[in-house]
């Protein structure tokens, strides 16, 4: 299986590259997979598309400030981004320009001094919460792991620099360095545990408000977590799709997540193989008849689609997960999956083609483009069932 076999022309111009002024104010796109129906709605309307039983289940991670800015001795610039350090492991990094071993970097205060200068025109706090100069002790590279990933070494432990001098991870392909909006914005409203280098972005456009709505209608509402590592966004180096090696992410699911999904597999009234799993909305009107709506798990973007899948694999519920997902993946506890629209040649564009099917997702983007949805994290959103 080629990765080129899953590719689109996106156009520049339907990149997200700021979030929307209003949060929740973006589109959403309903695919129903049996079908390759499509319906055009908004994501403040998904409590139209849920049905009271459903589970919807969010990841509660928190993202880290952790882009440094950084250079060589010789002036040369590079970036870090901090990754999550479990214990006694090494300290280690995504980074962006080349390295090497034993090569030693200092904090680069000139990029400091231009995001405090832009935000003060803004009238905004600074994006760093640090006071003065950037500290020059040495962040030394001791060892490249391979994919974009660095073992390193430094006087004070990195999270900390993270947390003091740090910014917010953007994606690079937005181009531009974060704002004191994207400390807010490039984060759930629920956000809680401490850990992600990159945002669950198929959360970001979900409010306080929509999140009642859907309670009132009898949606449970569960979390777990996952540790978001950049390693998800990185292109696919390989030519065949089996040859990819997925990085690990540390996840937790908590007792009463666990044992919600527990109580709906054991009822065994949720769609399944050779059942019937269709829209019961005003929408899409379908499904009448039938002695009640079939309960469905809905993940809430990638991440929290890859940690049920790797549960119902392994059983674990906490770890480390490495889980690849790609069209042939037979799905076990995902019903019904909210996520963006993705990159061409992604893993997480596999995941969606995993469950959607390549013709309907291909069909469902260029519908997309075509009436000008916003792609990527700070994107539309699509609802696939």
């Amino acid at each position: 299986m080629l990765v080129s076999d899953y590719n689109y022309d996106l156009p520049e111009d339907r990149i997200a590259k700021f979030p929307p002024k209003e949060r929740g104010s973006t589109r959403l796109l309903v695919l129903d997979r049996k079908t390759g129906k499509i319906n055009d709605s908004y994501y403040k309307q998904l409590d139209d598309f849920l049905n009271p039983g459903d589970v919807l289940i969010l990841n509660d991670t928190r993202v880290m400030q952790s882009r440094l800015f950084c250079k060589l001795p010789d002036g040369r610039k590079r970036e870090l981004v901090v990754l999550e350090k479990h214990g006694d492991e090494p300290q280690r990094v995504m980074y962006r320009g080349r390295l090497h071993d034993g090569d030693k970097l200092v904090l680069d205060n000139s990029v400091f001094e231009r995001i405090r200068s832009h935000d003060e025109n803004e009238r905004a706090d600074p994006v760093t919460t640090g006071v003065g100069d950037a500290p020059r002790e040495n962040i030394i590279i001791k060892r490249i792991l391979g994919n974009g990933i660095a073992e390193v070494e430094s006087g004070v432990p990195l999270a900390e620099l993270a947390e003091q001098y740090g910014t917010v991870p953007l994606p690079p392909y937005l181009h531009r360095d974060a704002t004191e909006d994207d400390k807010k914005r490039y984060q759930t409203v629920w956000a809680k545990n401490m850990g992600s280098a990159a945002a669950p972005t198929a959360s970001l456009n979900m409010t306080e408000e929509l999140l009642e709505r859907l309670r009132k209608k009898g949606v449970i509402i569960k979390y777990l977590t996952l540790h978001v590592g950049l390693g998800t966004f990185l292109p696919i180096r390989t030519d065949k799709i089996e040859d990819h090696k997925m990085h690990s992410e540390w996840y937790h699911i908590p007792e009463d997540t666990i044992d919600t999904i527990k109580s709906i597999t054991r009822a065994g009234d949720r769609p399944g193989k050779g059942s019937q799993n269709v829209l019961q909305s005003k929408n899409f009107g379908e499904g009448e008849g039938l002695a009640g709506p079939a309960r469905r798990i809905i993940a809430v973007g990638t991440t929290v689609a890859r940690t049920l899948e790797y549960y119902a694999k392994t059983g674990k519920t906490s770890g480390e997960d490495d889980i690849f997902i790609y069209p042939g993946f037979e799905f076990q506890l995902v019903d019904a999956l909210l996520t963006n629209f993705h990159a061409p040649k992604s893993t997480v564009l596999m995941l969606a083609s995993a469950f959607a099917g390549w013709d309907n997702l291909k069909h469902a983007y260029d519908h997309a483009i075509e009436q000008k949805y916003n792609f990527l994290s700070y994107g539309d959103s699509m609802l696939i069932c």
